[in-house]
């Protein structure tokens, strides 16, 4: 059963009791990301996510992590296009501990000048690492093709640049405008009493917040090619098309279709490229989903003389896909994978935690996993063919590329 309250300052709180388990997992989320940035403060919202890690101004960088490891706790924290998350995992006993650090890191960090200038060449050193990356590389092409010149097309790391202009009081400023009330959400879940939402309240709900949304600016997907010649071994490839939405609930036939499409060893994708031809070690489709926009992709690594062959028959899994849908079988298949996967994944408290906190930071509503297994077995022939022809339209169609390649001209149109 699901618990929702609200702190006397604004902030949401979704809980999951979970008796069965010893631990318990927090997660506070922060509806910001890069896509809430300005272009001069692009990285800004994965920079915060470290610098609260270097301190506050009652426990050192030190302290945090051995207070967190003498209880044999877990803390870590992530950035994405639209949300910040910082979260601990810990024996029931110490949710306490958990709770009152995680509180000093948000709301009372340092953000001294001179770990500022420490922890910038960290980051730097993260983004020269991504940089290294064919994947990583390809897909930060592929989001500022597609996205252009907005947050959405910029890099979630930032830039050099960027962060060179990034100091302790711009900092402080835009925690103070993006991190409100009405935009943290806490998620617990895992084995707790009724003591937590006391202990919520003193250490989150005592801070004086501004209540002001945050926004985004919408976004639009406008297919554009993408090269980028590199000295890599392969030319690494993202084939991607117009989405679906973070609040589409078709997305249950989505994921069926690219069960058999695109995901995992046994799709057509991976039985034809690799395992019938031998063109590809790494080949698979998946979707991403955002406020209002999403993305669907199909990425392989290639040798660079194999770039033609894969594109023609990437080209023919899509148009066979789209010509003769999925069988009766395949999604029976799809559909029983699906639910041992999520039931699977649902077993852990950390996965419990996470889908409270999404689901309550984007107003959804929470949904029980028995709700959860209806939606998937809900998905038919018909709710499936409607999303193939949704999503995998080939006028939305485009491709991005890097490795020793110098064009992409032709190769999908």
């Amino acid at each position: 059963m699901y618990i929702q309250k609200t702190l006397s300052n604004g902030i949401r709180v979704a809980a999951e009791h979970i008796p069965y388990v010893k631990s318990v997992s927090v997660g506070v989320w922060v509806g910001n990301g890069s896509r809430y940035e300005r272009a001069e403060e692009n990285g800004i919202s994965h920079f915060i996510e470290h610098m609260v890690f270097k301190g506050t101004y009652t426990r050192t960088a030190r302290d945090i992590a051995l207070e967190m490891d003498s209880v044999g706790g877990q803390l870590n924290a992530f950035t994405t296009r639209e949300c910040t998350c910082f979260y601990a995992r810990v024996l029931n006993e110490f949710a306490d501990t958990a709770l009152d650090i995680l509180s000093d890191m948000i709301f009372s960090p340092l953000l001294s000048e001179e770990d500022m200038d420490l922890e910038r060449r960290v980051v730097t050193e993260e983004i020269a690492m991504y940089s290294d990356s064919p994947e990583d590389v390809v897909y930060d092409m592929f989001d500022a093709a597609v996205w252009g010149d907005t947050p959405m097309g910029r890099p979630i790391l930032g830039t050099c640049e960027t962060l060179a202009r990034i100091t302790p009081d711009v900092m402080r400023e835009y925690m103070k405008t993006h991190y409100t009330s009405k935009n943290i959400v806490i998620a617990v879940a895992g084995c707790f009493t009724d003591e937590i939402f006391d202990k919520l309240e003193k250490y989150f709900g005592s801070h004086e917040l501004p209540d002001n949304e945050v926004k985004c600016e919408p976004a639009v997907y406008t297919p554009k090619d993408s090269v980028l010649c590199r000295d890599f071994e392969q030319v690494q490839l993202v084939y991607g098309f117009n989405g679906i939405d973070i609040y589409d609930e078709s997305v249950y036939s989505l994921l069926v279709f690219n069960n058999v499409f695109g995901s995992g060893m046994s799709s057509r994708l991976f039985q034809n490229i690799r395992e019938k031809y031998g063109l590809a070690y790494s080949i698979g489709a998946g979707h991403s989903a955002y406020i209002g926009v999403g993305t669907f992709d199909i990425s392989a690594a290639v040798s660079p003389e194999n770039t033609e062959k894969v594109t023609e028959l990437v080209l023919k899994e899509v148009e066979r896909l789209a010509r003769d849908r999925l069988t009766d079988s395949e999604i029976e298949r799809a559909r029983i994978q699906l639910k041992g996967n999520y039931l699977l994944s649902n077993e852990h408290p950390d996965a419990r935690m996470q889908a409270l906190g999404r689901a309550t930071l984007l107003g959804r509503r929470l949904m029980t996993p028995e709700e959860t297994i209806e939606k998937i077995e809900a998905v038919n022939r018909s709710s499936v063919g409607e999303m193939i022809d949704r999503v995998l339209d080939l006028k939305t169609i485009c491709v991005a590329a890097t490795g020793p390649i110098d064009s992409v001209d032709g190769l999908v149109r």
